[in-house]
């Protein structure tokens, strides 16, 4: 039986204007469910490690390195009409070591919640396992972006199948010019673009980007690479600009000033979308073999760009099946291979872009938003059905 009533969800998320991937995710996610009328207006409750002028939309905030106030805002959502509460969740985002003051909160509220996972580890420390098991076995489903976690979901923290959703991550959809109008538009024209876009940290591995580029443009002389975006406030708190820095003295050390443009600032959404759309290819150099998602490569799939990647979990699942090229980790001569094959081969990549943007289109937010209201209701159908 439907339920009659209205559906209050809210989200435990990072939310603009803090800079972070989550909030971007969240921010995206919940102004797509605006449009569904089964799920009006879905709020926010924002994890805060600063003061932010938040939108209306937050209707709490939890201190995210104050303990006691998970506990509170338990008792706030027990108070509240919140029907069902959508936990996103990524390491370093909640309070405690490895994010444990979340536990707090899931053990005192009394509403049925869903976990959205960002970040899925197959070797977790113990204490790291033993919470997401906890959250696992609490939670109503447990949401992860790509089909390579669900084993490791089953196996090492103990969720049962029957328990797991699998939603693409979502990637906004814009009427765009062509490649060549926007090129002309950003100073492009004539060039083969390649680019970089996100938080800018250690565990990117754009230097190994930079030295295949400097390697491409021996031969490509019209070659620009594009790093996009400015360095994770967490690394700027910790260490300033060193690694930004560094990559800076690397392309003047090897004399690719003209091959090289960083953009140093946090990108708007569609600003994102106008660089996304100019690039001829797309490159994600990450070192860690086993990042589950990256809402950046999603986006260039979204938007059917060649991408040529390191082959951590993610980029593996996304470019199957002909959809982009797999470097070597931490091997720029594999990257700059890779790179100089699309360049060369017009046919090739036409291809590569045509079985990219096939699954682009499924990933875009509205059939995204779409799928999760689903899951909203089957859920609290499910638990209204359990209580009667």
């Amino acid at each position: 039986m439907a339920l009659d009533k209205i559906r209050n969800i809210a989200f435990l998320s990072t939310y603009p204007p803090r800079g972070c991937g989550l909030a971007t995710f969240t921010n995206d996610l919940v102004r797509e469910l605006d449009k569904i009328d089964d799920i009006p207006n879905p709020k926010v409750i924002a994890v805060s490690d600063n003061d932010y002028n938040y939108s209306s939309r937050v209707i709490m905030e939890l201190e995210q390195h104050e303990r006691e106030s998970y506990t509170k805002t338990a008792e706030r959502i027990n108070d509240s009409d919140i029907d069902l509460l959508v936990i996103e969740h990524e390491y370093g985002i909640f309070g405690g070591e490895f994010g444990e003051y979340i536990l707090e909160l899931v053990d005192n509220i009394k509403i049925p919640f869903i976990l959205t996972l960002h970040t899925v580890l197959p070797n977790p420390l113990e204490k790291q396992k033993k919470i997401l098991e906890i959250l696992g076995q609490k939670s109503a489903k447990v949401v992860t972006m790509a089909q390579n976690t669900v084993p490791i979901l089953e196996e090492v923290y103990g969720i049962g199948k029957e328990k797991i959703e699998v939603i693409h991550h979502g990637v906004p959809y814009k009427d765009l010019e062509s490649r060549e109008e926007l090129k002309k538009k950003f100073g492009l024209s004539d060039r083969s673009v390649i680019s970089t876009f996100g938080l800018i940290g250690p565990g990117k591995g754009l230097e190994y980007g930079i030295e295949a580029i400097a390697k491409v443009a021996k031969k490509h002389k019209d070659i620009v690479y594009l790093i996009l975006g400015q360095t994770h406030p967490c690394i700027k708190k910790e260490s300033g600009e060193v690694y930004r820095e560094k990559l800076l003295q690397m392309v003047e050390e090897l004399g690719i000033k003209e091959h090289v443009w960083f953009v140093d600032k946090y990108l708007t959404r569609d600003e994102i979308m106008y660089y996304l759309k100019l690039s001829d290819i797309y490159m994600t150099p990450y070192l860690g073999k086993d990042q589950a998602v990256s809402g950046t490569l999603a986006y260039a799939v979204g938007y059917g760009r060649v991408i040529v990647s390191t082959p951590y979990s993610y980029a593996r699942e996304m470019l199957a099946e002909g959809r982009g090229l797999l470097a070597e980790f931490r091997d720029s001569d594999s990257l700059a291979r890779h790179i100089e094959y699309i360049l060369e081969n017009p046919k090739a990549k036409e291809e590569m872009e045509r079985r990219t943007l096939s699954l682009g289109r499924t990933m875009m937010w509205e059939n995204v938003a779409d799928s999760y209201s689903k899951l909203f209701i089957d859920t609290l159908e499910k638990q209204s059905t359990q209580g009667a």
